[in-house]
């Protein structure tokens, strides 16, 4: 082989594995709460008791699953929530207030109108956030294991991520 061969080849890996290396650095455990991220004056933090749900082993023939993530407030401060967007078209979710009633669907931009969530979570108080994931949305295609996440971002740009996964047969 010829040098410049060689050093394509090398040069080709090293990019490759830096690009595989880059895509696994942010992904680690789940924490009970995602902090302030863009310097948010209300305190930049919203806690979950959960981050992650994992359904297990799911059938597309059984229809829809649902998980409810309760988020709190545990600052001093008012936090306005004005956006709340899912990361797959096959997921929705919902804030659930109070009063029980529901607000949304919101679901992923671009796949229809997603209203702003315009929730204000009050210092100390906490809602539930309904996840509801549709393991029929891709056709056939869709089994396997997935991950789905509902995204809440704050007046500040602070956001906090709840997943579902699953494993999808049919």
């Amino acid at each position: 082989m010829k040098s410049t061969t060689i050093i394509t080849v090398l040069a080709a890996v090293l990019v490759f594995a830096g690009l595989f290396a880059w895509g696994y650095a942010g992904k680690g455990g789940t924490a009970a709460s995602v902090q302030n991220v863009g310097g948010s004056s209300a305190g930049g933090l919203l806690a979950a008791s959960e981050l992650l749900y994992d359904f297990g082993t799911i059938s597309m023939k059984n229809g829809d699953v649902s998980h409810d993530f309760t988020i709190t407030n545990p600052t001093s401060k008012d936090i306005m929530v004005p956006t709340l967007v899912t990361s797959c078209m096959c997921t929705t979710a919902f804030i659930v207030e109070p009063d029980g009633s529901a607000k949304g669907p919101f679901r992923m931009p671009g796949m229809g109108y997603v209203p702003p969530a315009n929730e204000l979570i009050k210092a100390g108080e906490s809602r539930t956030i309904r996840v509801i994931y549709n393991p029929n949305a891709h056709g056939p295609a869709g089994v396997g294991r997935i991950n789905r996440f509902a995204i809440l971002t704050d007046e500040s740009g602070n956001t906090l991520q709840l997943e579902v996964k699953a494993v999808v047969t049919p």
